[in-house]
């Protein structure tokens, strides 16, 4: 048989990975980047900086059968780049890294209706969820 966590378990490892975005003072970031998703998390991002968004603090709520959903992400109104998402990476205050993941549209771990940036124009995610599963 294979190992399973039950709700109790899955909401308390939810809770623990993303309760780490609001450590340090203040909120934490989710920058996103052009280029492949880095080989480990704590790895420099590749490709260019296209913009910042911000959670707010706290950045989720408390995770329901293992599933937490992000609290509003301010949007970052002035993208730094143009240039064509393909990887995000999340922050704590700090900036120590957390988490990242591919970006796409529709197809990524992070999808955008248009994941073409232009530079100077708006970045926004209009709900975000992390979710720890049964097994």
């Amino acid at each position: 048989m294979a190992l399973r966590l039950g709700t109790t378990a899955r909401n308390n490892a939810c809770n623990g990975i993303v309760d780490g975005i609001d450590a340090g003072a203040g909120a934490g970031t989710i920058r996103v980047y052009t280029g492949a998703q880095p080989t480990n998390v704590s790895d420099n991002p590749s490709g260019t900086a296209l913009g910042t968004l911000t959670f707010t603090d706290p950045a989720f709520g408390n995770a329901a059968t293992g599933v937490a959903t992000a609290s509003a992400i301010t949007s970052d109104t002035s993208a730094d780049n143009s240039g064509t998402a393909a990887h995000f990476a999340i922050y704590d205050s700090d900036v120590n890294p957390l988490m990242d993941g591919d970006a796409a549209q529709g197809s990524g771990t992070m999808n955008f209706d248009n994941n073409v940036i232009v530079a100077g124009g708006v970045i926004a995610i209009s709900a975000m969820t992390v979710t720890v599963p049964i097994s």
